[in-house]
């Protein structure tokens, strides 16, 4: 039985049950002081957006936005959704298991706004570990779940990207796709050409050595031979392993179908909707060469890779940072509150 102590103010005992007045008065002061800490947050926020946008550096950026063609906005938000449904989809099929898709969305969300904070995709595994240790499965095979929708996401990119060059071959031999690769080549070869080439010699005969020897341990190691076993597991499983490659390639041709419609909202770019195959596929090179720079969120390496990506196929470089601000303000920055959110609700 719940007593009352000498003193105590019943209302806050009646407020939270099973603490005492001490309790709920530090409850309390706790809930004022985080919202203490928001509310200077937002206005912090609020002031920093307004100081930015007097800046002379942002004014381009800005009124580029008066000039944007809006009607292509809606189509972007629901594609930056569906992403995260593809990837939940992603999800159920390397667990194995019928987890609500709903929850699992949400689960989502939360792994995209903790992977903003940790490089290589940590916060993204620690979340869906998690979630997956809720839903009945043990640790371990939570863990090789997770490590094999990770692995399964490389192939699957990679028979997306063949399928979008080969397809751009065969309906433009001469179109977007060889004008980008050749660029890019072009570009790489030069970037070559200006490395000396005695500290390029020492530089392989030394990383690469390293590299060798760090992954035979890599190969060795308990995690690998588990994510191996995990992806002989799911190619047993042919139906989920099938489940598995199209939600995972699903992810990224609508992320590439969004940066194409990025790049066709902002004016000045020259492109039309006949450069759709060549948008996607230098969203796909872009996104490679940004994914390999370990920064938090690719932010930054993205970016440049995919403006570079751009400008290969002849887009300025004003309207191709515009369309690279603009697909990542949407899919990559707007979902984080919804991902916060969606953590508190997963929580309680």
């Amino acid at each position: 039985m719940e007593t009352i102590t000498a003193g105590a103010d019943p209302a806050a005992s009646a407020m939270l049950p099973g603490l005492g007045a001490d309790a709920a008065t530090r409850s309390l002061a706790q809930r004022i002081g985080r919202a203490r800490w928001a509310v200077g947050g937002l206005l912090l926020t609020v002031l920093t957006a307004a100081a930015l946008a007097t800046a002379g550096p942002l004014r381009p950026a800005l009124s580029a936005l008066g000039h944007m063609r809006w009607g292509f906005l809606p189509s972007l938000v629901l594609l930056s959704l569906l992403h995260y449904v593809c990837s939940a989809v992603a999800l159920r099929g390397a667990a194995g298991r019928p987890l609500p898709l709903i929850r699992t969305t949400m689960t989502q969300l939360t792994a995209s706004a903790a992977n903003r904070v940790t490089p290589g995709g940590l916060g993204a595994a620690a979340v869906n570990t998690r979630y997956l240790v809720c839903r009945g499965l043990p640790l371990p095979r939570a863990a090789v779940a997770v490590a094999v929708l990770q692995v399964a996401g490389v192939p699957a990119d990679l028979l997306l990207m063949g399928a979008v060059l080969g397809l751009g071959a065969v309906l433009a031999p001469d179109g977007g796709n060889d004008r980008m690769l050749d660029a890019l080549g072009h570009h790489a070869s030069r970037a070559a050409g200006l490395v000396p080439p005695l500290p390029l010699l020492i530089a392989c005969g030394v990383l690469l050595p390293a590299a060798a020897l760090w992954g035979r341990r890599a190969v060795r190691s308990t995690a690998a031979r588990n994510a191996a076993g995990g992806l002989a597991d799911l190619c047993r499983r042919p139906r989920d392993l099938a489940i598995t490659l199209a939600a995972s390639a699903g992810t990224t041709f609508v992320l590439g179908v969004a940066f194409a419609l990025s790049v066709l909202a902002i004016p000045g770019t020259a492109v039309g909707p006949a450069d759709a195959l060549p948008l996607l596929a230098a969203y796909l090179v872009g996104a490679a060469a940004g994914s390999a720079v370990p920064t938090p969120g690719g932010v930054g390496s993205t970016e440049a890779a995919l403006v570079a990506a751009l400008a290969a196929l002849g887009v300025a470089a004003g309207p191709a940072l515009h369309a690279v601000l603009l697909f990542r303000a949407v899919t990559f920055w707007a979902p984080v509150p919804l991902g916060v959110l969606a953590c508190r609700t997963l929580r309680r």
